[in-house]
């Protein structure tokens, strides 16, 4: 929303305290849930195409057929290979932890080339990969990862990224607190 300079009121419910208006729109009171107007969706992959086709500028997907099924494929693939580390890393199982760790940091670090290739992941446009990369790379130093000697493009499009106005304007107060900016 913010890439896209979109106007809206985000409410942050107290953790495990969902709001009556959220679970009416929202059967499975999963967040984020996005209510425009009598519309009420959840799911972020929803949400998100949603929001650029009724914000269609700047585009978050590529215009062509061929190449938004290609950046959706790549969307499938940090979710599957990255995002999919996250209940292991947010959990109390220590070994579970540090196996997920090393996955995550050794899978980015293999990928290096791939985040030194062009400006912005896989593209020479920002794009919706990069709006779902930029909170995992954020959150790496929550979840005790340091990126290795390898990794520096992978540091390097972190940066970019992280310097960007809409990224800095999404960050809530607890967000910026997790690298003190």
């Amino acid at each position: 929303m913010a890439e896209k300079d979109i106007t809206a009121e985000i409410i942050e419910p107290p953790q495990g305290e969902l709001p009556d208006e959220l679970t009416m729109v929202n059967p499975t009171g999963s967040l984020p849930t996005l209510i425009d107007r009598d519309l009420g969706l959840y799911d972020a992959k929803v949400i998100n195409d949603y929001l650029d086709e009724r914000y269609p500028h700047p585009p978050l997907l590529p215009v062509d057929p061929v190449s938004r099924a290609r950046t959706r494929l790549a969307l499938h693939r940090i979710e599957v290979d990255w995002y999919s580390l996250i209940p292991a890393l947010s959990g109390s199982d220590v070994a579970a932890r540090e196996f997920a760790a090393g996955q995550l940091s050794g899978s980015m670090t293999a990928s290096s080339s791939v985040f030194a290739a062009m400006p912005y992941f896989l593209s020479e446009e920002y794009s919706i990969l990069d709006a779902t990369l930029a909170p995992l790379l954020w959150r790496l130093p929550q979840y005790g990862i340091v990126l290795d000697a390898g990794a520096e493009a992978v540091s390097a499009y972190a940066t970019r990224i992280f310097n960007r106005d809409g990224f800095q304007s999404s960050l809530s107060v607890a967000e910026k607190a997790l690298r003190n900016t």
